[in-house]
């Protein structure tokens, strides 16, 4: 995980709920909580990229929505919590469907609610980092520069031949006795390839049986 803090900001022109949202939300120390009373000074500082902003949708200088598409365009990885005084059922839709993680009516138990959701957040962000890092690390460890040594003219031409399939998006067809490495090949490409994202997924043809082979790979009805 990163050890940036994780960065909320409050914006509320309410006096009274500005400051009841930033002490609550203060309380939890994992939490640097910044507030803004108006649209300006919020997005004079919205280059900081806040985690989560928590947006009353009636501000004096800016509408909501209007608001929400600057975040979007400016801002995309911060989740917004849009937070109002009316039960608006058509507008919360349109906020939602408009990139808005929830909306949130002003009420008694507004701060566990919005505790509640901004953790969900953390959580996410969180789990969304450590993927990112073991996909990183994943890219390194098959890396074939540096997962695999030859200066041979052989060797070179194998490296050349992963390039190319690491580029393009066509079936490859591995080759080779027993120990040169296949699996190290196939995973070099996939790993370094647009489908890094997806599973690699081994599979010992020798352990199949003949009759079973194109079911296994490809089903059957």
């Amino acid at each position: 995980m990163s050890d940036r803090p994780f960065l909320v900001f409050v914006v509320e022109d309410n006096e009274y709920y500005n400051k009841l949202l930033v002490h609550a939300l203060s309380l939890n120390p994992d939490l640097l909580v910044r507030s803004f009373k108006n649209g300006k000074d919020f997005l004079a500082k919205l280059s900081e990229k806040p985690d989560v902003i928590t947006l009353d949708y009636h501000l004096p200088d800016h509408k909501g929505s209007t608001l929400l598409q600057r975040i979007q365009d400016e801002s995309p990885e911060s989740e917004v919590i849009i937070i109002s005084e009316q039960e608006d059922i058509e507008t919360a839709v349109d906020l939602l469907k408009g990139g808005a993680y929830d909306y949130l009516v002003k009420s008694k138990d507004i701060n566990s609610r919005l505790h509640n959701c901004i953790n969900n957040i953390k959580k996410q962000k969180d789990l969304s980092t450590q993927v990112k890092s073991l996909q990183k690390e994943v890219k390194a460890k098959y890396s074939f520069q540096s997962s695999m040594i030859g200066n041979s003219k052989p060797m070179k031409e194998v490296f050349g031949l992963i390039e190319k399939a690491i580029q393009t998006n066509i079936t490859v067809s591995i080759t080779g006795n027993t120990g040169t490495g296949k699996e190290l090949v196939a995973k070099a490409i996939h790993y370094n390839s647009k489908l890094r994202d997806k599973a690699f997924v081994p599979v010992n043809m020798a352990a199949i049986p003949k009759d079973l082979v194109e079911s296994e790979l490809f089903g059957h009805e």
